[in-house]
């Protein structure tokens, strides 16, 4: 199986059809919204049995959170496979990306939706507004969190204009502002080496948005391609990076859970706390895409046809659109008790 178009000829009747459009975009709608359910019902399952309370909103918090870490990936991704494909001997001569081909406006839109949505929590006290008059728009330049939530909402904005310009090159910088202020979110100043935590988060989310928003991009510009030997190289390069990334998050993911449950309590605290539970259920999805991406780079190096890759490498993309899923909810959740 490949992802290269068939050309002009008859295709195989033995072979199987190619799937319409309409059937992709009906399997990703599925998805979306099966991954949706994830942060708004899993509050109530991670806290159930553990005495802690959530946040008021925190379903709707944790989908929000969601919404914009993927709508960080997906632009993050293509620049990232667009500078990968330069490297690529044969690939196709590069076109002046459209908004068609580009997801990153639709991305930069969702973007700015969501942290419009989280800048209104904030404004209001953490509170979920149940009027446009219980907002304080003045009242987030007063606040460390209401000036971070802005920055994130202009950054999408300002993102979203740079993806529609002639240099779409440029959203790399607003994105950037939106990585810096959500690791300055995830640690206020009151936290002990709030600093650190911030220099963790903002690898951890880095390296996550490249890899998952990376591996979305290689699969859609294979489509495009109709070069199997290119396809395959764009894929290989993409492989040994994301074995880089992959090593950069699990060393800062690790680092940032010992500094949240010391290593004396975060085996009792993943089964006792929200917190924990949720963590563990990452734990074990970021484990199922390692598999996957194995499975994928060996076929890759041994198959007769090295884009069959691509076959662990689509199932890959909808474990790491979950596991993002999980890291929103994880951001809604009560921190776990330092014992």
């Amino acid at each position: 199986m490949t992802l290269i178009r068939p050309t002009s000829e008859a295709p195989d009747a033995s072979g199987p059809r190619p799937r319409s459009g309409v059937g992709r975009a009906v399997v990703v709608l599925v998805l979306v919204a099966l991954g949706a359910l994830i942060p708004l019902l899993g509050p109530s399952a991670a806290l159930h049995g553990t005495g802690e309370a959530a946040a008021p909103g925190a379903d709707g918090i944790a989908l929000l959170r969601t919404a914009l870490f993927a709508a960080l990936s997906v632009p993050l991704g293509e620049l990232f496979v667009r500078r990968l494909a330069h490297a690529v001997a044969g690939a196709p001569p590069a076109a002046p990306p459209t908004v068609l081909r580009s997801w990153a406006p639709y991305a930069a839109g969702a973007g700015f939706v969501a942290a419009l949505g989280l800048a209104s929590v904030v404004a209001t006290g953490n509170l979920v507004p149940d009027s446009v008059g219980a907002i304080d728009i003045g009242g987030l330049y007063e606040s460390r969190a209401g000036r971070l939530a802005l920055v994130e909402v202009n950054a999408f904005l300002v993102a979203g204009l740079c993806a529609l310009s002639r240099r779409p090159d440029t959203q790399v910088w607003p994105l950037a502002a939106v990585i810096v202020a959500e690791a300055l979110r995830a640690h206020p100043t009151t936290e002990t080496s709030a600093l650190l935590g911030s220099g963790l988060t903002l690898v951890h989310l880095t390296c996550a948005a490249l890899w998952a928003g990376g591996l979305l991009s290689v699969l859609r510009t294979l489509r495009r391609w109709r070069s199997p030997a290119a396809g395959a190289a764009l894929l290989a390069v993409y492989a040994r990076l994301a074995a880089l990334l992959l090593a950069a998050i699990t060393a800062s993911g690790v680092a940032s859970s010992l500094r949240r449950m010391p290593a004396g309590t975060i085996l009792e605290q993943l089964t006792a706390t929200a917190y924990g539970r949720t963590l563990l259920a990452k734990v074990l999805l970021v484990a199922v895409v390692t598999v996957l991406a194995l499975w994928a780079r060996i076929r890759l190096r041994r198959a007769t046809e090295p884009l069959t890759a691509c076959v662990p490498a689509r199932a890959e993309v909808v474990a790491l659109g979950l596991v993002v899923a999980v890291s929103g909810l994880l951001t809604a959740l009560p921190l776990p008790i330092r014992w």
